[in-house]
């Protein structure tokens, strides 16, 4: 139990651990406040093998925070487009003009200043501050919650906020002030690496396998304890790639909402025959030549769930824009206008 378990035991084999376990990643290299912080926000929900080569690309692109604060929108969201979750793009973008406007360019070497930005919560504060300035704070996302509930073999709902501010406590207290930036990695990297999530753990590589309770129960399985979140909604979309032999027709979403302000295939609620999706094409003033049907596809958010058909619709020819509509080539479209990964299962019949 949190309560009863001593983790002052678990410090210093957990340094040495990491000293020779430590992966390789790109933001570990050459580190710098502003690397630091543009990986830990492409990291939230998402691989790190996925983030890599968005990093690379990024950094390459944005190299330094006025880069980012002066960038267009539509060329910071197509370097993000694949990320998802695109409002942390739109995020990173305002607080680097909160650090330009009030910071005078740097970010601060201050936790609580930190949490003043936007899209910077506790755990990104926590890992800016301990990784690129040393500040001995907590840094507590799933991976650290997972390892602290299994070594001390606590039931507890991770969900609540009180559990959280409990862990980020003990934490706080086992920190080594002169190591924050080792440690705090060092946890994230055992449950990234070692006290795997949804499998069994390699708990003979593990630098707390002596002591780790969860082990000597047998409770891995059942650790940590997350009540259950409600079911997502399911929505029904018919996805229209309508081209003719040289572009295709895009739209851009609302400024607010799911996906907001991203280009998008043409797409309509329910899953349509057809002859109703030819009619949909006819409503956009357009003519349609022939239609072929697309495999089906699933795209989950957060919240929702999509099941989409979709078709290509071939048409005489784009050459006039009709009202909401955006006629692009294929390189553009490669280019300049970030399409959601959502269409991702779609974007690959595009002019073939």
């Amino acid at each position: 139990m949190l309560s009863d378990f001593d983790f002052s035991i678990l410090t210093a084999p957990l340094l040495e651990w990491y000293q020779t376990h430590a992966r390789s990643l790109p933001w570990r290299e050459n580190v710098t406040p502003y690397r630091v912080w543009i990986s830990e926000i492409m990291l939230q929900q998402t691989r790190v093998e996925a983030v890599k080569p968005y990093f690379e690309r990024f950094m390459n692109a944005l190299p330094s925070l006025t880069d980012l604060a002066s960038c267009r929108e539509d060329e910071l969201l197509k370097l993000w487009e694949g990320l998802g979750y695109y409002n942390r793009a739109r995020n990173l973008q305002t607080a680097a003009r909160q650090i330009r406007d009030q910071f005078d360019g740097e970010l601060p070497a201050d936790y609580h200043q930190l949490l003043s930005l936007k899209g910077i919560g506790p755990y990104t504060a926590g890992a800016i501050s301990s990784i690129a300035f040393g500040i001995p704070v907590p840094a507590v996302d799933g991976n650290v919650l997972r390892v602290i509930m299994r070594v001390c073999a606590d039931g507890s709902d991770i969900a609540k906020q009180s559990v959280k501010k409990q862990v980020e406590q003990i934490i706080q207290e086992i920190i080594p002030p002169s190591e924050a930036s080792a440690f705090n990695q060092a946890l994230m990297e055992l449950g990234a690496t070692v006290c795997l999530p949804n499998r069994p753990p390699l708990c003979t590589q593990c630098p707390w396998n002596p002591f780790c309770e969860a082990r000597q129960k047998g409770l891995y399985d059942f650790l940590p304890f997350k009540q259950k979140a409600k079911s997502r909604r399911i929505e029904l979309r018919t996805v229209l790639i309508v081209q003719d032999n040289d572009r295709v027709v895009l739209q851009k979403r609302p400024d607010t909402g799911l996906l907001a302000g991203l280009y998008e295939l043409p797409n309509l609620e329910g899953h349509l025959t057809e002859n109703e999706a030819i009619r949909a094409v006819n409503k956009m003033h357009l003519n349609p030549l022939h239609i072929q049907p697309l495999p089906k596809a699933r795209h989950i958010f957060s919240h929702v769930e999509w099941h989409m058909l979709g078709y290509v619709i071939r048409v005489d020819s784009l050459t006039s824009s009709s009202s909401g509509l955006l006629f692009a080539d294929k390189e553009e479209i490669k280019e300049k206008y970030p399409i959601p990964s959502a269409f991702g299962a779609f974007t690959g019949f595009i002019l073939v």
